[in-house]
């Protein structure tokens, strides 16, 4: 469910450039699907929004729909189901900037 959302997120931030279907099916990182740094920054404000984590710039988990999924299930519970590769949190931490701040 919660890959899912985000490959909802992820499209919805793509403009509608990428479809949800399509990033749920890709064997590739985002960027290699086409998603921009604009499309980050969106995609990053709308996680820390809906999910209520912070989402650090730097985090190595932003590459791949798993990792943010990972991510995202080790700081607010939710349900992480569907990592394929098992990626999880790859080297992000909770910096403790409060309400979003980013670095």
């Amino acid at each position: 469910m919660l890959r899912e959302r985000l490959a909802e997120l992820v499209s919805k931030a793509s403009g509608g450039d990428l479809a949800a279907a399509d990033v749920l099916a890709a064997d590739c990182s985002l960027p290699a699907l086409g998603l921009n740094s604009l499309a980050y920054l969106r995609l990053i404000d709308m996680v820390e929004t809906e999910f209520g984590c912070d989402v650090d710039l730097d985090g190595g988990y932003l590459d791949t729909l798993d990792g943010l999924a990972g991510h995202i299930a080790a700081h607010t519970g939710e349900d992480g189901a569907g990592d394929r590769d098992g990626g999880g949190d790859r080297g992000g931490h909770d910096d403790g900037h409060p309400g979003g701040q980013r670095r």
